[in-house]
């Protein structure tokens, strides 16, 4: 059956945190058993700046979906999305395809199948670890400069952290003009390219994926 990729983010006010973190436990699972979906994620938000707890943005959150495609029509009526939308002052939705995936979330590769993109296609870019507890420290040294290579590259339409938790489970979710600013940002940039090296040195990740996509609608601003 035919798959596609929706990742939510929903913006509350400071007031709703309650609710925010309450719904954070409670649709982690509610999520995963609605009907069509075959992998899903609840996401804390941040800037991406230095991933500890003090990078966290409390008023954003996420949802990483990958749902049948007949079920796509549907998802806004999930009751999660539902609950979310209700109490949101602003939504942003992006429908995606996977261009290609590598590496393991939570023991499995939810993205297994690719389509190519047409040539002026905003492409996004989801990085994610399981980062090594006596690695933290390390990891979090080296993150700044790439951050900041990151939120000033040229083709960069917007960059976020995200995270299934506060410390140790942290990513980025990246925002494209096309794939070849995406691919000199990753490749050439001197930043990026160190941390790379530096994961291989210090191997800090227990488990880690790399993710493209096309993408297919975008709803909101990121």
């Amino acid at each position: 059956m035919n798959k596609v990729v929706v990742a939510y983010f929903w913006t509350v006010k400071k007031t709703n945190l309650p609710f925010a973190l309450f719904s954070m436990a409670r649709d982690r699972g509610r999520l995963r058993r609605s009907a069509g979906v075959n992998f899903a994620k609840m996401l804390g938000t941040g800037t991406g700046e230095n991933f500890t707890p003090s990078d966290a943005d409390l008023t954003r959150w996420g949802a990483l979906v990958v749902i049948d495609e007949s079920a796509l029509d549907s998802i806004d009526s999930l009751a999660v999305v539902r609950s979310w939308n209700k109490r949101a002052e602003h939504e942003v939705r992006l429908v995606l395809d996977p261009i290609s995936a590598h590496g393991f979330w939570s023991g499995k590769n939810p993205f297994d199948w690719s389509v190519t993109p047409a040539a002026d296609s905003q492409i996004v870019a989801i990085t994610r670890a399981r980062i090594k507890w006596l690695q933290n420290f390390r990891f979090w040294k080296a993150v700044p400069p790439v951050s900041a290579d990151l939120h000033q590259s040229p083709g960069l339409i917007a960059a976020i952290g995200i995270g299934e938790a506060p410390i140790g489970l942290q990513g980025t979710f990246s925002l494209w003009e096309n794939g070849k600013v995406l691919r000199d940002f990753a490749y050439k940039g001197q930043a990026h390219q160190r941390a790379i090296e530096a994961t291989a040195q210090y191997n800090w990740y227990a488990e880690e994926l790399f993710s493209r996509f096309a993408v297919r609608n975008v709803r909101g601003k990121l």
